[in-house]
């Protein structure tokens, strides 16, 4: 089955430029002066649009686009037949709100590649930070621990209180109270990167900075 995944916001928010990605490997680039950038180098697209939504059918202007190569006997029937009219088989399907101008030129099989990006465009890249599994409050909420003094032995990094006592407390833990969890595994927007390096013949797209998320891991790109 494809990953669908819904890349728009809360407010419908005009996007010029999309596409779906994936994290490659980081590197450095030097500028003329010789001066050192780390970047991130992603293999973006090319994406298909898979279905074109519009304010008279579904109620807002997206455009739907598919990405990645999967063995169709891995597809349900259903998503199948979603698929057909873009000729392929997609293994990440993602979706863009986007203007209704920009809706109205692109129709379901059209490609979208990198020839939209250049060097110097800001963009916002979203992406699944790596998971870490069961971690405590200290390294999840960055909480201070204990004192090493006054009796404490192999309390350095435990939570404390976590219910207020006496008059004030409600004689439960309270929900969202900050506590030991699972950690990582969330969506993260990191805005305002800058693109250095636009790389067509080879689909590769170079970003200054780091990125959330594994090698490999699916990323979304809007400017």
């Amino acid at each position: 089955m494809p990953i669908w995944l819904e890349f728009a916001l809360a407010q419908p928010i005009t996007r010029m430029k999309f596409i779906l990605g994936m994290k490659k490997s980081m590197t450095q680039v030097f500028d003329a002066t010789g001066r050192a950038f780390p970047a991130t180098v992603l293999t973006a697209g090319p994406v298909v649009v898979t279905q074109v939504k519009t304010k008279a059918t579904e109620g807002y202007d997206a455009l739907q686009v598919g990405f990645g190569e999967q063995k169709e006997q891995r597809l349900s029937q259903a998503v199948r037949g979603h698929l057909k009219a873009s000729g392929g088989n997609f293994r990440h399907v993602g979706e863009f709100r986007v203007s209704a101008e920009e809706v109205a030129k692109l129709k379901v099989g059209d490609k979208v590649d990198l020839s939209t990006f250049v060097e110097g465009d800001v963009v916002s890249v979203r992406s699944e930070s790596k998971g870490k599994g069961f971690q405590g409050a200290v390294k999840r909420y960055h909480f201070k621990g204990g004192s090493r003094t006054h009796g404490q032995k192999h309390s350095e990094r435990e939570v404390g209180s976590i219910n207020g006592k006496g008059r004030h407390g409600s004689g439960r833990v309270n929900k969202g109270k900050r506590m030991p969890g699972r950690m990582g595994g969330d969506m993260v927007t990191v805005k305002n990167l800058k693109v250095l390096q636009v790389r067509p013949e080879t689909n590769e797209l170079v970003i200054h900075g780091s990125l959330p998320g594994r090698k490999g891991v699916l990323v979304s790109i809007t400017a």
